[in-house]
């Protein structure tokens, strides 16, 4: 078995390839590396094609013949790079983990001081861009992801996203991920109770093809946050949050009813013609609509089912072990 699993998820990564593969087998053929294991030490690259179109897929089937320790997993279409990582994941056999994007801007010679960092007793060590080669249409965003991120969430770490990471392969194991929830794995490996860390490493400006960020996983990323400030939080106590909102609209209904009820009583004041009464009774209603929801999750928390998200079109040159986790054979 591999004391460490590379998993590098791509889509459309073809002319950055070779060189990334060169570089990795160069850094895992570094003797410092060596040193940090107590065993003879090996390593496996795990490389997920995210449903390319631009020949990746047949690239790496061409390195495997004189590169055994490379694997590949191919999905049917993109599913996007959770779902790649969730893959990655699932097929390691490593008792470290590592992920580095396929876009050759994170160095691969990071990873051994990653370990070493690693092996000082925490969970997962995130890499930290400290000087970024990326333009101001991506830096920006990410000052202010990271900003919202590290408010809301307590955890101090400068750079949630950055593409190279190290985990002990417990923290993987243990790490459920939909949607686009990658950004947030520091997040929720802290909500699981595991130490995290991270250490600057080098960035490097992209050399080929374009960046894969757009506008559209602004979005998606905010709702992930607020799946994810929900999941952290109040997942095993749901009605700790519908609870509290419900028994906080009702109680604002109540005495709205209260005080329409009193001006009519003592006052003699119509009722029927008032705008406020209606908002009474409305915020009457989603109290107890919040409390049931609330009350159902309660119910519904201790049942946690976990699906697949994605389809695996092939896979080469995996252990016997892994193929049987995605229930292939080859």
């Amino acid at each position: 078995m591999p004391q460490l699993s590379v998993i590098v998820p791509l889509f459309n990564e073809r002319e950055s390839l070779p060189d990334l593969v060169g570089q990795l087998y160069s850094a895992m053929n570094e003797k410092g590396l060596h040193d940090l294991f107590s065993e003879e030490f090996s390593f496996e690259i795990i490389m997920v094609d995210d449903g390319s179109t631009d020949g990746s897929n047949a690239l790496i089937r061409s390195m495997i013949p004189s590169k055994p320790e490379v694997r590949l997993i191919s999905f049917q279409r993109n599913f996007g790079k959770t779902a790649a990582l969730s893959a990655g994941f699932l097929a390691a056999n490593g008792d470290y983990v590592c992920t580095i994007d396929a876009d050759l801007q994170d160095d691969p010679f990071a990873i051994k001081g990653m370990i070493k960092k690693l092996q000082e007793g925490y969970d997962l060590v995130s890499g930290w861009k400290q000087q970024r080669k990326d333009p101001l249409s991506k830096t920006l965003p990410s000052k202010l992801f990271n900003g919202v991120t590290r408010l809301f969430t307590g955890i101090t770490i400068h750079d949630f996203n950055c593409g190279i990471k190290v985990y002990r392969r417990e923290v993987t194991q243990r790490l459920e991920l939909h949607g686009d929830m990658h950004r947030y794995i520091p997040v929720l490996a802290q909500w699981n109770g595991f130490r995290i860390t991270e250490l600057p490493v080098k960035h490097r400006a992209r050399q080929f093809g374009s960046t894969k960020y757009g506008s559209s996983r602004f979005f998606s990323g905010l709702f992930d946050f607020l799946s994810v400030l929900f999941i952290t939080r109040y997942l095993r106590r749901p009605m700790h949050f519908f609870g509290m909102a419900g028994l906080t609209s009702f109680v604002l209904g109540f005495v709205i009813s209260l005080y329409v009820t009193l001006d009519k009583i003592l006052l003699n004041k119509p009722v029927s013609n008032r705008p406020i009464l209606f908002l009474g009774i409305l915020l009457l209603i989603l109290g107890v609509q919040l409390f049931s929801t609330g009350l159902l999750g309660e119910m519904l928390s201790t049942s946690n089912s976990k699906s697949s998200s994605f389809t695996i079109r092939e896979t080469v040159n995996l252990t016997a072990g892994q193929s049987k986790k995605f229930g292939s054979a080859e």
